[in-house]
């Protein structure tokens, strides 16, 4: 039976080529490793590369060439991509060897427009150099291999390919572009890190609407 599948991978970018990634019309481009064929992931799922080349061979031929490959900022619990929560557009999507590589718009404030609430806040995340992490989202089943392992079988569809803060697959975090099934690993270990996205996702979020609702009297929320 298909299920929903979110495997996920961190995007580095080192501070010195963070500049680089702003095109002149203020556009913001990453790149990095978006997913791994024949890899055990963290959440414990093997690839079959042959899945994995049949569905990013669809994705490059119908969202990505017709600019409708949208990706959301976190995880939803659905299989539908909401508009409303976008933070992303993938515009290159290729091979090395078992690792898919992909080039990313980011959906932030430029020349053009002011971009989605979504992309303005994970442009911020990048720019401030915290590590953000991609994982891909898709329905499919999976079979048991050994006691700690799964394969993901030839029903695999891919869905979309999100941004998140824990990735499932090794070394698949974006870094900045020079002119890096949706597959997040849970864990329940505090890291304060985490505190930190939080306080810079509020301070974005109130500086354009010039108030916080955290400060407002509870009767007023």
């Amino acid at each position: 039976m298909k299920q929903l599948l979110v495997e996920y991978l961190p995007f580095t970018i080192p501070p010195q080529i963070l500049k680089e990634s702003v095109r002149n019309d203020g556009s913001f481009i990453v790149e990095g490793v978006i997913q791994r064929a024949n890899a055990k992931n963290q959440n414990g799922r093997v690839y079959p590369k042959y899945v994995l080349e049949r569905e990013f061979e669809k994705y490059i031929k119908g969202p990505v060439a017709e600019r409708r490959s949208l990706g959301e900022l976190d995880h939803p619990e659905s299989a539908v991509i909401n508009l409303k929560n976008v933070s992303h557009l993938f515009t290159e999507i290729w091979w090395k060897g078992d690792d898919v590589w992909g080039k990313m718009e980011i959906l932030g404030e430029n020349r053009k427009s002011k971009g989605t609430p979504q992309g303005n806040i994970l442009k911020a995340l990048f720019l401030e150099g915290i590590t953000v992490g991609v994982s891909s989202r898709g329905m499919g089943s999976i079979k048991p291999l050994d006691e700690n392992t799964v394969e993901v079988q030839d029903d695999f569809e891919l869905l979309c390919i999100d941004c998140v803060s824990t990735p499932s697959t090794h070394g698949s975090f974006m870094k900045r572009d020079t002119p890096n099934l949706k597959e997040g690993k849970i864990h329940q270990t505090y890291n304060p890190k985490y505190d930190d996205v939080n306080k810079l996702i509020t301070e974005i979020l109130c500086n354009r609407i010039g108030y916080c609702e955290c400060d407002l009297p509870y009767a007023q929320k």
